[in-house]
């Protein structure tokens, strides 16, 4: 049996904090783990902009709930789930994503969870383990599942070379530079065409 395992966010969904920088005028929400590998200074910068602006969990959960999956997502997704087991593999929070997901059709999903307080100040955040992409297919590997998984940042690129095949989506030109072995696709039509060429199965478009 085969997994498709992707990213959530650029790949399926918008950017959520870069919809939050762009509702609330702060253009340093704007960085992703596209410009700052290190996913931890990344979470601990949006931290402290959140504390210095005022902003908690409700305002986030607000803009959220006005985002719509990527143009082509949902049908992608439907797509995937007639030929593979699908997995969402994402360093987003299950605070973020459950109206997403209702959009997605539930898929199921992998995350982290966010601290928030009485006041619906963010605190911290928990990440679901370390390294939690490529964890998550090493662990699906030890069930004896075959993994395809696709991405667009340098978080995903651990996921991306512990998979059995791994797919660069919508991924800016810096990451694509840097991960060559890793064919790059910014269409769902391309895309569906390489998890085609990743199965050892015989499938159709």
């Amino acid at each position: 049996m085969e997994i498709a395992c992707l990213d959530l966010e650029g790949v399926l969904v918008p950017e959520i904090w870069i919809a939050f920088a762009d509702h609330t005028g702060i253009k340093e929400l704007r960085a992703t783990t596209r410009d700052i590998p290190d996913y931890d200074v990344l979470m601990q910068q949006r931290l402290r902009l959140l504390d210095k602006h005022g902003y908690g969990l409700p305002q986030i959960q607000e803009v959220i709930a006005q985002l719509k999956p990527l143009p082509g997502a949902c049908e992608f997704v439907d797509w995937l789930r007639a030929r593979f087991q699908v997995v969402i593999i994402s360093d987003t929070f299950y605070q973020f994503a459950q109206p997403l997901m209702q959009q997605l059709g539930y898929p199921m999903l992998f995350c982290h969870n966010l601290e928030v307080d009485d006041n619906g100040h963010v605190v911290d955040y928990h990440i679901r383990q370390r390294d939690p992409k490529r964890q998550t297919i090493v662990a699906l590997k030890t069930l004896y599942y075959r993994t395809i998984a696709a991405g667009d940042s340098y978080n995903d690129t651990g996921m991306l070379a512990e998979a059995d095949a791994g797919i660069l989506f919508h991924a800016p030109d810096n990451v694509i530079r840097e991960f060559p072995q890793y064919p790059a696709v910014h269409s769902y039509e391309d895309l569906k065409k390489e998890f085609i060429k990743a199965s050892n199965r015989s499938l159709v478009l």
